[in-house]
């Protein structure tokens, strides 16, 4: 079965997965990571596509992040993954390729995903860490919320980015600077609910647009692309072919 092209609707949110390939690391230490961001940061601007949150995980990276125009993500993600993969095999002397194949996508619906899915990708590492059987101490910045490769520190006023362009959902956790940081300060606390993870995962990797039957329809006006799972069961067959 041929593969679904990749969403990239302008003017949505998208949350995009890149996988090293094999599950090989995509960082060997933290220059890499910076040289991503800034690759990241370039790249987005020069395309007109809105940074919300990243996670960069040791062997993938999670985005948050709404193109501005037509074709603007694919330009971005395109862009960053050349030249990062040419600079981290020139830095470390190797050849050949570091993504497992295209990066994958799919669109959020804004109000009722996007601080779920930021609390997601700000929590990964802790969560990581868990899943090891390592303590949280054990997470660079996990003391005050602000571990480096995620975009928490942003959102509580610890590590202000530049790059990052904060959306209205996060706007509205209160009136005043302290009051947005607190309110998702407890919001990381609280941490995203395992429902709510595997959703996230399953609409990431399939490429299903995550969010109310309302939204996927009005999306399903504008691309012919099928933007959900089908229906269970066998398609319901016309009278005149029953006997096919």
């Amino acid at each position: 079965m041929a593969r679904q092209p990749r969403l990239s609707l302008s003017d949505q949110l998208h949350h995009v997965l890149l996988s090293g390939n094999n599950g090989q690391p995509v960082f060997a230490d933290s220059a890499d990571r910076v040289l991503f961001v800034a690759l990241l940061s370039t790249h987005a601007q020069a395309q007109g596509v809105a940074l919300h949150a990243w996670a960069l995980m040791p062997d993938h990276i999670h985005l948050l992040l709404t193109p501005q125009r037509d074709g603007a993500l694919s330009l971005c993600m395109q862009a960053v993954g050349r030249a990062y993969v040419q600079a981290f095999n020139r830095r470390h002397g190797r050849r050949g390729t570091l993504w497992e194949g295209r990066y994958r996508s799919t669109v959020l619906e804004p109000d009722a995903w996007l601080l779920r899915a930021m609390v997601w990708l700000d929590t990964h590492p802790q969560r990581s860490l868990l899943a090891q059987g390592q303590g949280l101490e054990q997470a660079p910045g996990a003391g005050n919320g602000a571990h480096p490769w995620v975009t928490a520190g942003h959102y509580l006023g610890l590590a202000p980015c530049k790059a990052i362009t904060v959306p209205p959902q996060y706007w509205a956790l209160g009136n005043t600077p302290f009051a947005r940081e607190a309110a998702y300060r407890t919001l990381l606390e609280q941490g995203c609910d395992a429902a709510s993870i595997r959703a996230l995962t399953e609409a990431a990797r399939k490429g299903w647009v995550l969010g109310s039957d309302g939204f996927v329809a009005q999306l399903q006006g504008v691309t012919p692309r099928r933007l959900g799972k089908a229906k269970p069961g066998r398609p319901v067959r016309a009278v005149g072919d029953l006997g096919k």
